[in-house]
């Protein structure tokens, strides 16, 4: 048994009686037209990341994408910075946030005096900001019972199904028994597991939405013409896209799927789930889902995730804003090749050098000596990369509050 299962380290108690396990200060910026200014506000800052929506046009994806991470349990205060004319407007976000009990500021650039006076007013909150939330942060005991963790693929290779992917099962399944949440993503790397998929739902009803979110992956991928699988995932010894999806399928490791939840909501209890961020029928026509890396970390951090798991065969140099990127990766010479950016070499387990439990032990170990606050591999080298697409999607009404 890990040593994990039984860790206790302190973490951050937010309002709503989730826990983070960082205090950071986030700033958005609510149009592309804000974004040097709102980067130009966190550099140079400790403890603040960025994001923003580039478009200036109404997108209930987007503006629910940034209110959750606005209220993500690693998050403690907020700045929103926008332009002046968009359709997504600061103030209405910085009230959704200060519901939340979080210290909160906003400002317009055109009502700010410009680029420089922008930043420095920025500067100025972003300091009172962490001042007030360092003050006011409520530390309180964590186990991994009160941890979110979701897990996604890049890069990958033929070890990427064979040791990485199953390293993190091997995690999951600890994670699950000792009451946290586990969440994978990529329902577009599912494709031909459906038989497989529904033999692990929980319930009836945990069968019938994975049955619709593997239906409608299957539709979207067969509708835009292109399915999850690269040139270079055929360079890594992957040979078909049913090849690729047995490979990504066992980082959900063997527990059952307890159901389907959607881009920024919560598992709403403990236990293995699928997030499907594919577009609903009636969007299809606006794109790919799943573009890039970058989007479904993202994704996953909207759950509530307060750690991600990365697993890339071939290397990978991302990281991610708010929430810690762990990288695994299942090939000890990429691990090697590139130590700076590799957490976790599970490449051990096809050497013998591990058994896949005892590597599932040793990334548990790392998961908590991350949440404890040991910066990982990507932390360190300030990699805070994201992506919010244009991409739209059901949201629910609260998104319709922020709009102009």
């Amino acid at each position: 048994m890990s040593n994990a299962t039984h860790e206790t380290w302190m973490g951050f108690l937010r309002p709503d009686g989730r826990k983070g396990v960082r205090n950071l200060t986030l700033v958005i910026y609510t149009v592309e037209c804000a974004q040097f200014v709102a980067h130009a506000i966190a550099a140079g800052e400790e403890r603040v990341h960025v994001i923003g929506f580039p478009g200036c046009y109404d997108n209930a994806y987007a503006i629910r994408l940034m209110l959750t991470l606005a209220r993500h349990p690693n998050v403690g205060s907020v700045l929103v910075v926008g332009l002046g004319c968009e359709y997504t407007q600061p103030e209405k976000i910085a009230q959704v946030v200060r519901t939340s009990g979080r210290p909160v500021d906003w400002f317009f650039i055109q009502q700010a005096g410009g680029t420089r006076s922008s930043i420095a007013r920025g500067k100025e909150i972003i300091q009172r900001l962490r001042t007030q939330m360092d003050a006011e942060a409520s530390r309180v005991p964590m186990t991994l019972a009160d941890l979110t963790v979701g897990a996604e693929c890049g890069g990958s290779d033929g070890t990427s199904g064979l040791a990485a992917n199953p390293t993190v099962g091997a995690f999951f399944d600890l994670l699950v028994d000792a009451g946290g949440r586990a969440i994978i993503e990529e329902t577009v790397e599912m494709l031909g597991l459906r038989a497989h998929l529904l033999k692990r739902a929980a319930t009836p009803s945990a069968e019938h939405q994975l049955a619709a979110a593997y239906d409608k992956a299957v539709r979207y991928c067969q509708e835009v013409h292109q399915y999850s699988i690269s040139p270079g995932n055929f360079s890594g010894g992957l040979s078909t896209i049913e090849e690729k999806s047995l490979g990504a399928f066992a980082k959900g490791g063997t527990r059952p799927i307890q159901g389907v939840i959607k881009v920024a909501e919560p598992p709403p209890f403990p236990g293995l789930w699928i997030l499907d961020s594919v577009p609903d029928e009636h969007f299809m026509q606006f794109g790919y889902t799943n573009p890039n890396d970058t989007e479904g970390i993202m994704d996953l951090i909207s759950t509530g995730a307060q750690i991600v798991l990365f697993v890339t065969g071939r290397g990978s140099v991302i990281g991610s804003p708010v929430a810690p990127l762990i990288k695994v990766t299942g090939n000890t010479k990429t691990y090697e090749a590139m130590l700076e950016d590799m957490d976790f070499n599970a490449g051990r387990v096809l050497s013998g050098d591990l058994s896949l439990s005892e590597a599932g032990m040793e990334l548990a170990d790392l998961v908590v000596r991350t949440s404890a606050g040991a910066p990982s591999k990507p932390e360190s080298l300030n990699h805070r990369e994201y992506f919010v697409m244009y991409k739209h999607q059901n949201a629910p009404e609260l998104a319709a509050g922020c709009r102009a």
